[in-house]
C-alpha cells in the first residue's frame, strides 16, 4: 500500500460510525478477541455464568490493550523515520529508492501493532505467508523486504 502524503486525513483513524478519530478496529478487536478467550477460561471455574462475565471483563479489557498499542504507533512519523534512515541500513540496494522499501516497512509497523507480544521470530512464518499472499506494491520479494520488515517491527 502506497503512502499518499497528500492526504491529511489517512492518520486520523475515523470511527467508521461517528466519525471521530483515535479509531483503531483491528487493534481493539484483537485484543478484545484475546483476552475475551481468556477471561472466559478463567471464568469457567465459576460456571458459565462467570465464564460469561469473564469473556465480557477480558474482551473490554482487551480492547482497550490492542488499542492503546494501535494507538502508539503514528504512521507518518513511522514513514519520515524510514525515508530518512532507509539507505543506512545494510540491507538498501543502491538502485532502491525509499519507495521500494515502504510497503516492507508499513507492513512491519503495522504487523507488529498487531503481534505486540509475539517475537518476529516467531511471526516471521505468518508474516511471510502475509507478504507474498498479498503481492505488495514493491519489486521486493520477501528475503529482501523480511530485513526492512523486521527493522520496522524492532523500532516498533
Amino acid at each position: 500500500m502506497a503512502i499518499n502524503p497528500e492526504d491529511k486525513n489517512r492518520d486520523e483513524n475515523r470511527d467508521p460510525i461517528t466519525g471521530e478519530p483515535g479509531a483503531h478496529p483491528v487493534g481493539t478487536g484483537l485484543g478484545a478477541a484475546g483476552a475475551g478467550a481468556a477471561g472466559a477460561a478463567i471464568g469457567m471455574a465459576a460456571g458459565p455464568v462467570g465464564a460469561a462475565i469473564g469473556a465480557v471483563v477480558g474482551a473490554v479489557a482487551g480492547g482497550l490493550a490492542g488499542k492503546g498499542v494501535a494507538e502508539s504507533i503514528d504512521p507518518t512519523a513511522e514513514a519520515s523515520y524510514w525515508r530518512e534512515n532507509y539507505k543506512s541500513r545494510p540491507y538498501a540496494s543502491s538502485d532502491a529508492t525509499y519507495d521500494d522499501y515502504a510497503p516492507a516497512y508499513q507492513y512491519g509497523w503495522e504487523s507488529r501493532a498487531k503481534s505486540a507480544h509475539t517475537s518476529f521470530q516467531d511471526a516471521e512464518a505468518e508474516l511471510k505467508s502475509g507478504w507474498e499472499a498479498t503481492k505488495h506494491n514493491t519489486k521486493l520479494g520477501w528475503e529482501k523486504a523480511k530485513h526492512a520488515t523486521r527493522d520496522a517491527w524492532d523500532r516498533i
